[in-house]
């Protein structure tokens, strides 16, 4: 048992604090995970416990102000981290194939406006689930919706506690942008109800994030596939079969949504 326990210590000191980027260390919620593990249990107990039983007698909420101010919010933070992340790496300096980790005069600035920003809006992705249930929609506290959010939250600290900056972030611009066109389909959902019928633009969504996943699953293919590539190989074994199970699920959500015929009665 103490064999285990000095080998987990020191694994735990070695991800902590030997692998971790300096530069990031100090900012809100770096240092350690433990902060942000608690913050995740406490919405995990909070919209699967908690807020469920505390509407069970109460009417749902008509939070439409609300989530209008929630969404133009999102799309703006979202379009910031988007154009960042153009302007300080993928439209300049950075390579699809293989981006080595950055180091260059601009990599904290790029760590701050574009990885830690991104990582600050998928926590605040976690109110789509508290809009949810305070609205009395808890059929739409999926597995896929709580796994998603949870997930990128986890990778988000991840990119900002290990590598700031590099190949892995393609996945922050690709992110954001879908999150912009969701955000822009959330918005005019609030405004005009009669979008929430609208087919069109629910299968486009879906189809969008599909896309997203594949070609990010595509990205960190790429990255092991390459050789001598100056970035960790160590996050594509974690996102390649992250993306991919992504993949799965919203194809699975689109076959049963959108082609599966619905059984005759």
């Amino acid at each position: 048992m103490s064999v285990i326990l000095k080998g987990a210590v020191k694994l735990y000191y070695y991800l902590n604090e030997e692998i971790a980027d300096p530069r990031t260390q100090n900012w809100y919620l770096m240092r350690t995970p433990w902060p942000g593990l608690a913050l995740m249990i406490l919405y995990l107990l909070t919209v699967f416990k908690w807020l469920p039983k505390y509407m069970s007698s109460r009417p749902a909420y008509d939070l439409r102000p609300v989530i209008a101010v929630y969404n133009i919010v999102q799309i703006i933070g979202c379009s910031y981290v988007v154009y960042q992340s153009l302007a300080l790496g993928w439209l300049n300096h950075y390579s699809f194939i293989c981006q080595p980790a950055d180091d260059g005069p601009h990599s904290v600035e790029y760590a701050w406006r574009v990885c830690y920003m991104y990582f600050v809006i998928k926590f605040a992705d976690l109110l789509d689930t508290i809009f949810f249930v305070l609205r009395k929609k808890q059929n739409q506290v999926t597995f896929l919706h709580v796994y998603h959010h949870f997930g990128m939250v986890a990778v988000s600290w991840g990119i900002v506690k290990w590598v700031p900056g590099g190949h892995i972030t393609f996945l922050i611009s690709a992110n954001c942008f879908v999150h912009i066109i969701m955000y822009i389909y959330y918005l005019l959902t609030t405004w005009d109800e009669s979008y929430k019928k609208s087919l069109w633009w629910k299968k486009h969504v879906t189809q969008i994030q599909i896309i997203q996943f594949t070609i990010i699953l595509i990205h960190f293919l790429l990255l092991v596939a390459t050789k001598d590539c100056r970035f960790p190989r160590e996050p594509a074994y974690i996102m390649i079969p992250q993306n991919l199970f992504m993949v799965i699920l919203f194809c699975d959500f689109y076959y049963k949504a959108y082609i599966r015929k619905p059984k005759s009665v």
